[in-house]
């Protein structure tokens, strides 16, 4: 029976994988600790200093009519706010709610 080179070739890196080796678990718990954890920590220190440095005031009103089309209302509270409404981010049709700071 004639196996294929390509066929050949992969078998023979299965049969190489297959093969349990401490080494790849050595590698991946020194990357785990050099480079993960470190990463994850300077993302979160530069979220951290990102959240400081924003205005906490909300970007200025601008009523396009292209957004905010409500066709219907919502079938819950008034109609006019969605369901996860924020009402320092989320504008109405008509503008930003008054805050209540």
């Amino acid at each position: 029976m004639s196996v294929s080179p390509v066929a050949s070739a992969a078998r023979r890196v299965l049969a190489a994988a297959s093969h349990s080796s401490h080494d790849g678990v050595r590698t991946w718990k020194i990357l785990t600790f050099i480079l993960a954890l470190p990463g994850v920590g300077v993302c979160m220190a530069n979220a951290y200093m990102k959240m400081q440095a924003h205005s906490h005031e909300p970007p200025e009103f601008v009523p396009y009519a292209h957004l905010r089309i409500r066709t219907k209302k919502f079938p819950w509270g008034d109609g006019n706010h969605s369901l996860f409404h924020n009402h320092h981010t989320n504008p109405l049709p008509e503008g930003y709610e008054s805050s209540h700071h």
